[in-house]
């Protein structure tokens, strides 16, 4: 069974492997609980637990950080985060108010001077070593992110290392800061397209991939020169902490980044005070695409540029020729990994007529021998939604999937905090679980007629920004795959994918712009036309 493959001992692995190994190989590799030690740092007290003791620490506070130091918020006031699982404490985190974000950007902006004109080399040392600093605390970040999300501990392990991967991404573009000579008509006259980093840079992530997606939001604008304000997502601020803690620990000039958790209730001031604030020029968003349209919204209203990573609905479309085994291994992972909550899960599968009731019979036999349970035991594969109200939106996806006529084959039904694996076969438009973003583990399959009906089906959301094909007439499934509307899509591989060098991101609700390699040089840059008149130049008048 392909849980029983990957849950063996940790070998001795070397911390650097690479990130374009394939995912599960690099998983095999992670996934191992271990025996986390105890340790404290500055900014909060932390205790990281093995796998089979409970997730709890009472001590666990988590700190601001503005300006190069840890304190608390300006009112005192904190908020508490509980474990997924059993609903226990696990910790508590200061609720900055709009003070401490105005105090944030500030301490950003007043940093810009010097790190904008930092060397690359000091940059890209800077960045490599927070790698390192990342690998290093590997077992004890992984804990947390168990802790605070309810992820199995491999998918923390995982998480750091291809967080790691994107700060070495990161660091080889320190020297992306090139322009080009453009050619004048002006005699005597030099013309050249400069990049010069924007400025202060406002970045806001999510919490489902917590390492690597509060790495993704800080490590280009820091390579481009930018300084930074990242404010962390309620649901795992020590998480987050974990990834600023590494950059300061690695020699991050004070100011060059600032953090600030808040209380869920404070959200909507915090980020609008981010937003507005003069001094702030970028905002990079990962998240729902429901906040995603208030956050353009308002920086609409400021004329700030944003880049905004949304929601998603990924289709696997499956063709009559293509290899069902292959299909359904990529199936699985891409629609039940981290229970479904990834912004790239397979959601839907467009599958010929010919071939639907084969692979829905051996995708649901897969997804039923999936062990479902307490995220702390390292056998455990699906572990539990990350809060009550995720569950109830899925439960309420499958309710009404079933009450207009889908038909379950797996799961189907919460388990406690958890939700299992669930296929639903036929699935029709009329269906919220035809268009709506489950963010769990359901997936969706959609018999069609054909190569053409697959494409009009794959299309008929509102979202774009993953998608798969499978083929075995590999040219035929690249054609197809040009006419898919995303942002990415992967023939016969699975939706579930991302390489810290590749540019990530969607088309229509699924957002704009692009993380990933020389992609975020147009997203955290300015191109300025600079020129020199090196002759004398006759004017008109």
């Amino acid at each position: 069974m392909f849980w029983a493959q990957i849950s063996g001992p940790l070998p001795n692995q070397d911390t650097h492997v690479s990130a374009i190994l394939p995912v599960s190989l690099r998983f095999r590799k992670l996934i191992s609980a271990g025996k986390r030690q105890r340790s404290s740092t500055d900014g909060r007290e932390m205790s990281t637990p093995s796998a089979s003791t409970q997730a709890t620490n009472l001590d666990t506070r988590q700190q601001l950080l503005i300006g190069g130091e840890w304190r608390d918020a300006g009112s005192g006031r904190e908020y508490e985060q509980h474990f997924p699982y059993t609903g226990e404490p696990v910790g508590t985190a200061a609720a900055a108010g709009v003070q401490d974000a105005r105090a944030a950007v500030e301490a950003a902006a007043d940093a810009f001077g010097g790190w904008s004109r930092s060397a690359p080399a000091v940059r890209r040392q800077i960045l490599s070593k927070a790698a390192d600093l990342l690998l290093e605390r590997q077992q004890e970040i992984a804990g947390i992110v168990t802790e605070e999300t309810g992820g199995v501990f491999g998918w923390g392990m995982f998480n750091v290392e291809l967080a790691a991967g994107m700060l070495r991404e990161a660091a080889a573009q320190a020297y992306g800061l090139v322009g080009e000579v453009i050619p004048s008509d002006v005699p005597g006259k030099l013309a050249m397209g400069v990049r010069q980093p924007a400025g202060v840079v406002v970045s806001i992530a999510p919490w489902n991939a917590p390492v690597i997606l509060a790495t993704r939001a800080v490590a280009a604008p820091l390579a481009y020169a930018n300084t930074v304000v990242l404010k962390a997502s309620e649901v795992c601020p020590r998480t987050h902490a974990a990834v600023v803690r590494a950059l300061m620990d690695a020699g991050l000039p004070d100011g060059a980044i600032n953090l600030l958790t808040n209380d869920p209730a404070d959200a909507a001031d915090l980020v609008g005070e981010l937003i507005a604030h003069p001094a702030t020029r970028r905002i990079n968003f990962t998240g729902s695409t429901r906040v995603g349209r208030r956050i353009a919204e308002q920086a609409g209203r400021h004329l700030k540029r944003v880049l905004l990573e949304l929601g998603g609905k990924a289709p696997m479309v499956v063709l009559r020729d293509a290899n069902l085994e292959r299909v359904v291994a990529a199936a699985s992972f891409g629609a039940f990994f981290h229970q479904g909550q990834i912004c790239m899960s397979t959601e839907r599968i467009v599958v010929d007529h010919s071939v639907a009731d084969s692979l829905t019979q051996s995708l649901a036999a897969r997804a039923g021998a999936l062990p479902v349970g307490d995220p702390r035991e390292a056998t455990t594969a699906i572990g539990p939604l990350v809060n009550r109200a995720a569950l109830e939106r899925v439960s309420a996806l499958v309710e009404d999937a079933v009450g207009k006529g889908a038909e379950v084959l797996s799961g189907g039904e919460a388990n406690g905090p958890c939700f299992p694996p669930t296929v639903l076969k036929n699935v029709t438009p009329e269906m919220r679980l035809y268009a709506e973003e489950s963010f769990g583990p359901l997936v969706a399959v959609v018999p069609v007629d054909g190569a053409e009906e697959a494409v009009h089906v794959a299309n008929d959301t509102e979202y774009g920004l993953a998608a798969a094909v499978f083929s075995e007439n590999v040219p035929a499934a690249l054609e197809l795959a040009q006419r898919i509307e995303s942002g990415i899509c992967h023939v016969n591989d699975t939706t579930v994918h991302d390489e810290p060098q590749m540019p990530f991101g969607g088309v229509k609700s699924s957002g704009w712009g692009r993380f990933g390699g020389r992609a975020a040089l147009e997203e955290f840059t300015d191109l300025r036309w600079i020129t020199v008149q090196e002759l004398p130049r006759e004017y008109p008048i």
